[in-house]
This record gives C-alpha cells, sequence and structure tokens, in this order.
C-alpha cells in the first residue's frame, strides 16, 4: 500500500535581509516569533498547533532551504522514504532522529527539480488558540505552490511516489493537489523550479479584508485581489514580503472527500477570479527565477 503525505508543516527561507523579514512575519503578517536558536527564527501560527509554519535564516542568496511536509507515522516516513529512494531522487538525508527544535522522525530529499524536502511525523507539538472573528491573522498554512519546468512530470511525482491525489486542473497548465479533505495541499504551475508562493488560511472572508488592510497600512498592497477563486472555491489575497517572497491570505477553500472528481477548468478570467473585483493578477507577482538553493543542502 502506498504511503502518503498528510499535510504541510512549514516553509524554511533563507535570505539576505532577516531582521527585514523577521519583522514583517512577526509584526506585519501575524505570526507568532516563536524561538531564535542555531542562527533559525522560528514562527507559529496562532491557530495551528504545528510548532512552527515559517523558519528563516541569513543567506548570501535568496532560496527556499526546505518544504516540510507531514507524514501520520513512522511507518509512513519510512515508506515515504523507500517510495522516493525507488524514484531516483537524491536523498539529503535518510529517516533519523530530527534534532532542535521540534524533534520527530523524518527524512530529506531533493525533488526531481531539486528543491528540498523534508517529511516527518512524531513532532512536537506547539501551543494554539482558538482566533478571534475578525483578528485577521493567520490560522494555519493553508497551502504551497510551486513552478516545475515540467509541471506535469511533478504533478505525477506527487501523485505516485508521495499519495496526492488530482482535485482540479486549470487549463493545462495548473494541477491542484490534495493530501487530506481540503481542496489542495501543493499545487504546480510551469515555469523555472521555485516556489511559487504560500497561502495562510484565515477565519473568514472579514479576516482576508482586514489582513488586506493591515498590510496597505505597513505600505504593502495587495498584488492580486481580493478575490475568490474557482478551484477550491477560496478567496485570496496575495502580497510580498519585504524578501520577495509571495504569501497569500485565504479563506474558504473547500473541502472534498474521496467522492471528488477532478475537474478541468477553463483558464478564463472569471475562472481564476469568480468574483471579477481583485485588482492586479499573476502578472504584477515577482518574475519566476530558478531558485537560488537548487541541489543545495547547506541548510538541512
Amino acid at each position: 500500500m502506498l504511503s502518503r503525505v498528510s499535510d504541510v508543516r512549514y516553509v524554511g527561507y533563507g535570505l539576505p535581509d532577516l531582521e527585514t523579514e523577521r519583522e514583517f512575519y512577526r509584526d506585519v503578517w501575524g505570526l507568532r516569533e516563536v524561538m531564535e536558536a542555531g542562527g533559525m527564527v522560528y514562527f507559529a501560527a496562532e491557530g495551528s498547533d504545528e510548532h512552527h509554519v515559517v523558519r528563516l535564516r541569513e543567506a548570501p542568496v535568496k532560496r527556499i532551504d526546505v518544504i516540510a511536509l507531514a507524514a501520520e507515522s513512522r511507518a509512513d516516513v519510512d515508506g515515504l522514504f523507500a517510495q522516493v529512494r525507488d524514484a531516483g531522487c537524491r536523498i539529503i538525508f535518510e529517516p533519523r532522529e530530527l534534532g532542535p527544535p521540534a524533534g520527530g522522525y523524518g527524512f530529506r530529499f531533493f525533488s526531481p527539480d531539486g528543491l528540498p524536502f523534508e517529511i516527518s511525523s512524531d513532532v512536537a507539538k506547539g501551543t494554539s488558540r482558538p482566533l478571534r472573528p475578525w483578528e485577521a491573522i493567520p490560522e494555519k498554512i493553508s497551502h504551497v505552490v510551486i513552478h516545475s519546468p515540467d509541471h506535469k512530470a511533478a504533478a505525477k511525482f506527487f501523485v505516485d511516489v508521495l499519495g496526492f491525489q488530482v482535485s482540479d486542473w486549470l487549463g493545462d497548465f495548473m494541477c491542484f493537489l490534495r493530501c487530506n479533505e481540503w481542496h489542495h495541499r501543493i499545487a504546480y504551475l510551469p515555469g523555472p523550479p521555485c516556489l511559487d508562493h504560500v497561502a495562510y488560511d484565515v477565519l473568514s472572508i472579514d479576516d482576508m479584508m482586514r489582513g488586506t488592510s493591515r498590510m496597505a497600512s505597513h505600505g504593502l498592497d495587495v498584488r492580486w485581489g481580493p478575490g475568490r477563486h474557482t478551484a477550491g472555491n477560496n478567496t485570496f489575497a496575495y502580497f510580498v514580503s519585504p524578501g520577495g517572497f509571495v504569501v497569500e491570505y485565504t479563506s474558504e477553500i473547500e473541502r472534498v472527500d474521496d467522492n471528488w472528481q477532478p475537474r478541468k477548468l477553463a483558464a478564463r478570467p472569471d475562472v481564476m477570479d469568480q468574483w471579477g473585483t481583485g485588482v492586479g493578477g499573476p502578472q504584477t507577482m515577482p518574475k519566476s527565477e530558478p531558485d537560488g538553493g537548487l541541489f543545495d543542502p547547506a541548510a538541512a
């Protein structure tokens, strides 16, 4: 039986100006700084019991250090490791006890495109609390969108090797993949191998709008939105962090079950934004460039 990934844990970033990005996530975006250790700064989302959802470190180039995924058990970690190894991926380290700050059991590998991933289980939980309406801060990571020069092969890897399921296609250029009840946790687009954006769930449309207002009060205008996608039926508002990484506030992403039939949605403006109200668009995002850390395990 195929072992499966169960969720997204966190994203680790390297970038030249650590302090400015640190202030952004803590004071503007709405995460809670958990700790600093070993040159890494860790941030939690108040509504999630994941120990951290963002990890930052200072690096000479802008890069993704790791995209961390969850598995339900050590047996699943071992099974996923065997599947990844047999698929021919380069291994950063084999399953082992993970160190501070959250421990657990896991391994790291490079995707066929060279982005670093971790899969882990038995990670120590952090603290969480119910969010208040209109608090307008992230509840948890919603999903991660990635570019690949062969996005169809990348999507197939996530299905055949990591146990994801296809929820929808947008035309033939964007694949939405799920690993649990939520419509998508990973999505792939064509382009050079790099991160496109990380999305964070907020409680409601009102929270998304209040968060958008807070971004503007700090001089960060919405790049695309507010709007509502068709794939996932989620609301959206996209911003760019000071370090040049795209982040999204989203709400009301669709729950699906095993009876869900994947669709091929038309790539029209009224499909990408059902409301047709959003300013900007994908063309206003930073230009996609190959990630600065491809096949480089420096931050492992």
